[in-house]
């Protein structure tokens, strides 16, 4: 079975169109060239799929490609841009999160859920402060994030539970929590105190913490949070310092949601 087919599929399934999304998934930032080989390994899909799948999608416009290597055109943003110009929450959200990181002097980010992963919708950056650039559409294993166990712990305990499984939980550092007795435990503080704290569980050094955002009906639509370098900020000025004008910025983005 390859990366390209569910281990669970309908008689709906269309499979030839599961098959030409992983093809475009298979690169990103850190592979955006590659050959017709490494996408077939990449995607798990025979040479000969492979390549009609990559001459399909440069012939749409979605895929370039010299003498040896494909790579992705910024025709792919329509996909993404799609679903965010149907989606109000990172037009509401950005000008608070400007305000914010105008407010901390640090990076802020928005996020949904989106299966175990956080996907970022809406970002103010400061400065780089992971060894990799986060952009609108980044994803991250949610459990490792503080955004990601805020959006995790709304989530009903069977459902949380399950997506703990489904992550793997890799070590990222040394500091990584990746007991999934202990992560229930935080996800359950996490719920029980509305923000999360990550400490250099994702990279080191860097900290971050987060809020849940809510929709008309109180259901969580997203997460906010403020990132950091542990060199610069201590646990305590997060806490003391940031939380609050961290919340207060979820309370006025739930307040416009409201309205919608």
């Amino acid at each position: 079975m390859s990366e390209a087919d569910p281990p669970e599929a309908s008689a709906e399934f269309v499979q030839s169109l599961a098959r030409g999304l992983a093809v475009i998934r298979a690169f990103d930032a850190e592979n955006p060239a590659l050959t017709l080989s490494e996408v077939a390994r990449r995607t798990g899909l025979t040479r000969a799929a492979t390549r009609r799948f990559l001459l399909t999608l440069e012939t749409l416009g979605y895929v370039r490609s010299d003498a040896r290597v494909f790579a992705l055109t910024p025709r792919v943003l329509e996909l993404g841009f799609s679903y965010l110009s149907a989606l109000s929450l990172p037009e509401i959200v950005q000008p608070h999160l400007e305000a914010l990181s105008r407010e901390v002097g640090e990076s802020v980010s928005a996020a949904v859920l989106d299966g175990t992963d956080i996907v970022y919708v809406a970002r103010v950056p400061t400065g780089r402060i992971m060894s990799v650039r986060i952009t609108i559409g980044t994803r991250f294993p949610a459990f490792a994030t503080s955004m990601g166990r805020v959006l995790l712990a709304q989530m009903p305990d069977a459902a949380a539970d399950a997506a703990l499984a489904a992550s793997g939980l890799p070590s990222f550092t040394d500091r990584t929590l990746t007991d999934s007795s202990m992560l229930r435990a935080e996800l359950d503080r996490v719920r029980a105190q509305g923000w999360s704290l990550v400490d250099g569980e994702l990279e080191p050094g860097l900290r971050s913490i987060a809020a849940p955002v809510h929709g008309r009906d109180g259901v969580v639509l997203a997460a906010i949070n403020v990132s950091t370098s542990a060199t610069r900020d201590s646990v305590e000025h997060l806490l003391e310092a940031y939380l609050p004008l961290l919340r207060r910025t979820a309370g006025d983005i739930d307040g416009e949601l409201r309205l919608l």
